[in-house]
């Protein structure tokens, strides 16, 4: 128990990972009983670009998509970016949804364009898995080949359909207002959802077809309004940073050092259908210099042994 460190720690994270983190702020309490943690939900694009507007005090941003943190906070608002853990996609659903009984890896995309089936995703826009989910989509195009699938499953889904946030999205599939929706496995387990399990060549869950991923591309906001940039489909990889001028620091070093604790955070992340990477991983030995000292020790950089 750490009694020197006290306060709070504000963390802006993937909503992917609002029930791992509530579960490790109760956890961390108990090692250091003076900090608070201070956490908001939301998509990953969408947080990222309020901390680039410092509209708000930040110290540690969690991103379902690593490339968030390169594209939107990199290198003012954010000196280092470590990836810390993986997912992939699914196709949730509940057992009231159409054709609940029949729905599996083979011919989802049959169902998903028949009359009267509603579905939807998150905002690509504000959202990793908005734009993960067109990914999966426009890669099903290619497994399957199925010649103008990705425009039909399109054609076949409202606008409306098209939720801000994971927490929007899995209320409506809920609630019935969705038959299905696109989303990360941990998210369907945490939830206790039915999901179709992918074929890994379209569920972005598997780093060494990172090469057939690329083939999927979507348009999304950029970091500033008014520009666009273009994400190119790879495996699903978290990452998570310190914000530069965030206001407590030494309390956000040593939540980050629980997080990587294999009997702490790591732990609850794998509990809950979040494969941890072990070790963390950086991109370059100049960004793993960047890093705190409690840190440095625990991450590898990508290629080196």
């Amino acid at each position: 128990m750490s009694i020197d460190l006290k306060g709070e720690v504000i963390i802006f994270h993937a909503g992917s990972l609002a029930r791992p983190l509530e579960a490790m702020a109760d956890s961390f309490r108990v090692q250091h009983p003076g900090i608070l943690l201070v956490r908001r939900a939301g998509g990953s694009a969408e947080l990222a670009r309020l901390i680039a507007l410092r509209k708000m005090p930040v110290d540690i941003f969690a991103s379902a998509d690593y490339m968030v943190i390169d594209e939107i906070l990199m290198p003012v608002h954010a000196g280092w970016n470590m990836w810390f853990a993986a997912n992939q996609m699914v196709l949730c659903y509940i057992e009231k949804s159409r054709y609940a009984a029949e729905v599996g890896p083979e011919n989802w995309y049959h169902i998903l364009t028949r009359p009267h089936v509603a579905w939807g995703h998150t905002d690509p826009h504000l959202d990793p898995c908005g734009y993960r989910s067109l990914m999966v989509m426009q890669l099903a195009e290619v497994h399957y080949q199925q010649s103008g699938l990705y425009r039909n499953l399109l054609a076949s889904r409202p606008r409306d359909k098209v939720m801000p946030n994971a927490a929007e999205l899995i209320a409506r599939l809920q609630e019935g207002a969705l038959d299905y929706a696109w989303e990360y496995l941990s998210v369907a387990m945490q939830h206790g959802l039915k999901y179709v399990d992918l074929p890994q060549e379209i569920n972005l869950g598997n780093p060494g077809l990172d090469w057939f991923y690329r083939r999927a591309k979507v348009e999304v906001s950029g970091a500033q309004s008014g520009t666009s940039v273009v994400k190119v489909g790879q495996s699903c990889t978290y990452g998570v940073t310190m914000i530069t001028d965030g206001p407590n620091p030494r309390s956000a070093e040593a939540f980050l050092s629980y997080l990587l604790d294999k009997e702490g955070g790591f732990q609850i992340l794998r509990q809950m259908g979040l494969p941890p990477m072990e070790p963390p991983l950086v991109a370059a030995t100049a960004m793993k210099a960047k890093l705190p000292a409690a840190l440095r020790e625990r991450v590898k950089v990508v290629g080196q042994e």
